[in-house]
């Protein structure tokens, strides 16, 4: 049942990745499902246990010693939280695509390259977000690491997919939060004019189309929801991560085209994904 299916948290050992197994524990406490943590990786299958081991240092650790690792930080956090684990010898972002076909959520830390890790977002991370069947949440070093109670009471909707809308409102009745739900508009350049009685009217136009989509994302929204509704004038990815600051999680939409292999990410997740203040979860949106 999709009920039983877990949360599922890759991870490599950074830093990072540990923070994410905090928010993932937190995540299935709150669904009231089972954490699985994975660990993709190949290197050891091709230098050797013997050699991994020799290298030292927390990042070069074994990777079921990486797991175990994650594991016990799980279990401190809530301790009758039921927990698995598994080492897949394969690229980690294959790895964990394939486990989001079994999860109802998938959890990821970034680990960026060299001194830009604030700036770049992993590529472990951009892959899964791109590909996987279920919606990925992905927390960054910088983020808080907790989904239980957040600091600002309130989940970001990039609204647009009724998938997204839906798990926007999911998560924000399992923390107590209330939902803004942001619609950006712009009014392109060639559609302004000179004549001082019609300047605004092509603004007016699109604001209201905003305002209709908006309405249209939200037909679903339950009654009981603490929502509020805003349409905002600018780059949908600009106005997002600007309203990442207050919140606690952004939650985007993402199409997803079948037998379409490149990455499924259109430009507004990207810009999310690599610089919103809070974590950001990626729906699986279809068409």
């Amino acid at each position: 049942m999709a009920m039983d299916l877990p949360v599922v948290v890759g991870v490599d050992g950074s830093e990072p990745s540990l923070r994410a197994v905090d928010w993932a524990s937190d995540e299935a406490v709150l669904r009231g499902v089972p954490l699985r943590i994975v660990n993709g990786c190949l290197w050891e299958r091709y230098e050797g246990a013997a050699l991994a081991h020799d290298l030292g240092g927390p990042s070069r650790a074994l990777p079921q010693e990486v797991v175990q690792g994650a594991v016990r930080r799980a279990g401190v956090r809530h301790p009758d939280l039921k927990v698995t684990s598994e080492v897949v010898f394969e690229e980690p972002e294959y790895a964990l695509v394939r486990e989001s076909r079994g999860a109802c959520a998938l959890v990821t830390g970034t680990r960026g390259r060299g001194g830009m890790t604030e700036a770049l977002l992993g590529s472990v991370s951009l892959t899964v977000a791109g590909h996987a069947h279920c919606p990925v949440i992905v927390v960054r070093s910088s983020h808080d690491n907790q989904a239980r109670s957040g600091r600002q009471g309130l989940v970001v909707l990039g609204a647009g997919g009724r998938t997204a809308s839906a798990f926007a409102f999911e998560e924000a009745a399992r923390r107590g939060a209330a939902v803004e739900a942001i619609r950006a508009w712009r009014c392109p350049a060639r559609e302004s004019t000179d004549h001082a009685l019609l300047a605004g009217e092509p603004a007016r136009l699109h604001e209201q189309q905003a305002v209709e989509a908006l309405d249209a994302a939200l037909r679903d929204a339950p009654g009981t929801a603490e929502l509020r509704r805003r349409t905002v004038e600018g780059p949908a990815g600009t106005v997002l991560v600007d309203a990442s600051h207050h919140a606690d999680l952004l939650v985007v939409g993402a199409r997803r085209r079948p037998r379409h292999f490149g990455l499924q990410l259109g430009r507004v997740a990207h810009r999310v994904l690599h610089h919103s203040a809070c974590p950001v979860a990626i729906v699986p949106e279809e068409g």
